[in-house]
């Protein structure tokens, strides 16, 4: 139950879905004896819509996060292991292959991590995200991609039932079991980083951020409007997203920190 209301909840926290809905309530009331205030919900919902899509809104929201956390840095040595984060691939599409979504480099980075850190245990954690039972897990089409990408199949192990970041840091603590003196990577996109450390920490895994797929390229870029309204929209939807994210899962316990940050150790 708790699954389902967090993926309605998901639902709702995408600003352009609710715009998109607002305006359609509006269109519903013309023909009614509201239909002044339908029109101005349509009308009202369109500038948001253009607002949120052509403005820099999205990336000024998205840079905080992705700032969160540097870059890991090399010289703390070698890591005992590696945790990738799901939430990069769609299924397979024609002749089998594997779909990969923006978040490609989670997965893509993988290969090069393997050959720096040859000893590093593996572990992908993504099962399915879908509402019903039978969807594909994620951790089954990744293992395809990675060995295709010349990673020793020995040096995997799948973690293919997790289907939240909360779950995704309780399964691989118990997968791994990992000891007080070791290290470990954990590799997300950087604007989820901040919610996956806290998450992590809660459930008494500490882990190194090694963010990737930034989307934004610096500060800069919250002042540069989009040439396009999707690109625009889907870059708030991500952000607002994440950001309702980190307040759901602190109001609920399940991460601890409201806005995680970097230690010491990691800046």
């Amino acid at each position: 139950m708790v699954f389902v209301l967090s993926k309605l909840l998901g639902f709702f926290a995408i600003p352009s879905n609710l715009v998109v809905l607002i305006g359609i309530g509006g269109l519903l009331l013309l023909p009614t004896h509201f239909g002044r205030a339908g029109r101005w919900l349509a009308f009202v919902s369109l500038v948001v819509l253009a607002i949120l899509g052509f403005s820099p809104i999205g990336n000024a929201l998205i840079i905080p996060l992705e700032n969160r956390f540097p870059p890991c840095d090399a010289t703390h040595g070698a890591p005992d292991g590696i945790i990738v984060l799901g939430g990069v691939i769609d299924g397979s599409g024609p002749g089998d292959e594997v779909v990969l979504n923006e978040g490609a480099e989670r997965l893509t980075v993988v290969p090069e991590l393997a050959r720096r850190y040859p000893n590093a245990r593996i572990l992908f954690s993504g099962g399915s995200g879908a509402l019903s039972a039978d969807g594909d897990a994620e951790a089954n089409f990744a293992l395809r991609l990675l060995e295709s990408l010349g990673v020793a199949r020995g040096r995997i192990t799948l973690d293919d039932h997790s289907r939240n970041t909360v779950e995704n840091a309780v399964y691989s603590k118990a997968i791994v079991q990992p000891k007080p003196d070791e290290r470990w990577l954990l590799v997300t996109s950087a604007y989820h980083m901040p919610r996956a450390i806290g998450v992590f920490r809660k459930a008494g895994f500490p882990v190194e951020p090694y963010p990737v797929d930034w989307r934004a390229r610096g500060v800069d870029d919250a002042l540069h409007p989009f040439a396009t309204m999707s690109e625009g929209l889907r870059r708030t939807d991500t952000a607002v997203h994440e950001w309702v994210g980190l307040a759901v899962y602190w109001l609920t316990g399940r991460s601890s920190e409201l806005f995680p940050a970097a230690t010491r150790e990691e800046q």
